[in-house]
């Protein structure tokens, strides 16, 4: 009886002190990208919500494991992209994104008020470009093989589940020993070219047409829908930069919640540039 008393006894001590190493984060902010229809590198035109949730695991005083799903939205119009304004193209997509990450601290949030911190891992994420047609109905772009994609030589069909690389920065603020708040900045590197359903070059009118019906054609190219457009543009024709690969990424503030009691020898102490804790 004596034995199972201690044994229970640390079993309790081990729980509740992997308890206080775990963390439950949420995420609320703006998402945006870079592509075909939107070339700035960081811009928060067009920008649409985001939010997240996720758990964080302290692997020491500095390092941090943690994994979340993030939902958002990205969209672009070429009427705010004066490179190619008369192409007339727009398309939103929704994004779901799954990830894993290790975040590195500069400094220990047990002790200072506050921290910097850069991050990186791997994402898995779902995509799905869509567009409205001239009479407003909703149209989902990946069966247009709107350059091709599945009919034409060398053209692939993109996945629309995909591998990234999520990477950033940020600085987090200890309001307590329990609760942190922060502002991030996350790029996702992408092996895609068609979060945007734009990628090369212009297919024959015909010959999608033939394969894809008439509506794969009107939104492959919607210059003709502007007050003296051009008409469709010749097969080969330039329609998007294959060279550089898209990117998509969150702006905003998150939230964490130690699960369990802060560490009694937490100390309250400031280092050198390092301001005491504000609790």
């Amino acid at each position: 009886m004596k034995l199972f008393s201690v044994c229970l006894f640390s079993l309790t001590l081990f729980v509740n002190a992997s308890a206080q190493k775990f963390h439950f984060n949420l995420f609320g902010g703006i998402a945006n990208y870079q592509g075909d229809l939107q070339n700035k590198r960081f811009t928060f035109s067009q920008a649409r919500a985001a939010f997240g949730a996720g758990v964080s695991y302290e692997l020491t005083n500095k390092l941090m494991l943690r994994t979340g799903l993030t939902f958002a939205k990205v969209t672009a119009d070429d009427k705010f992209n004066p490179r190619d304004k008369n192409r007339n193209l727009n398309f939103t997509s929704p994004i779901t994104e799954g990830h894993i990450a290790v975040e590195y601290y500069l400094k220990d949030l047990n002790e200072c008020a506050f921290s910097p911190y850069i991050f990186a891992g791997v994402a898995v994420y779902h995509f799905n470009p869509y567009t409205y047609d001239s009479t407003g109905s909703k149209v989902f772009l990946h069966p247009l093989s709107t350059e091709g994609q599945g009919f034409l030589p060398g053209k692939k069909v993109y996945n629309l589940t995909q591998i990234s690389i999520p990477f950033g920065a940020g600085i987090k603020l200890a309001l307590s020993e329990n609760i942190h708040v922060g502002l991030e900045v996350g790029l996702r590197k992408l092996f895609t070219d068609y979060l945007d359903d734009v990628s090369t070059t212009y297919v024959d009118q015909a010959q999608l047409l033939a394969n894809r019906g008439q509506e794969a054609v009107s939104l492959a190219y919607r210059g003709a829908e502007l007050k003296n457009g051009a008409p469709y543009p010749a097969a080969g024709s330039i329609r998007g930069g294959s060279k550089y690969k898209d990117w998509y990424y969150f702006t905003g503030i998150t939230t964490s919640f130690r699960l369990g009691n802060g560490y009694a020898h937490y100390s309250k102490r400031s280092g050198i540039g390092c301001p005491a804790k504000l609790n």
